[in-house]
């Protein structure tokens, strides 16, 4: 497969990234998910540290990802989407 350079910006954090091409439109639904729950999570917490927020958006994460896996919901592609999210959100912090 092809691999592509891109650019993401998570909590304010540009970080650069080579994927498949053809996951760059799941990948970058993703960010903009993960940016979205991190403004949830800073106007419903009085939370300000950008590593807390992002923790807390893993656990959410990760604990989706175990209840999906726990009822074979999810196919292996879903499953690599959502571990690639679970890497970037490591990666940071």
């Amino acid at each position: 497969m092809e691999k592509i350079a891109i650019k993401l910006n998570i909590a304010n954090r540009i970080y650069p990234m080579k994927i498949d091409r053809n996951s760059e439109e799941y990948v970058r639904k993703a960010i903009k998910n993960v940016a979205e729950r991190l403004k949830f999570y800073e106007s419903n917490y009085e939370i300000k540290d950008k590593q807390d927020l992002l923790a807390m958006c893993l656990i959410e994460y990760a604990s989706k990802l175990e209840t999906l896996e726990k009822n074979d919901i999810i196919d292996s592609d879903q499953k690599d989407c959502l571990i690639k999210i679970e890497d970037m959100l490591d990666a940071v912090l």
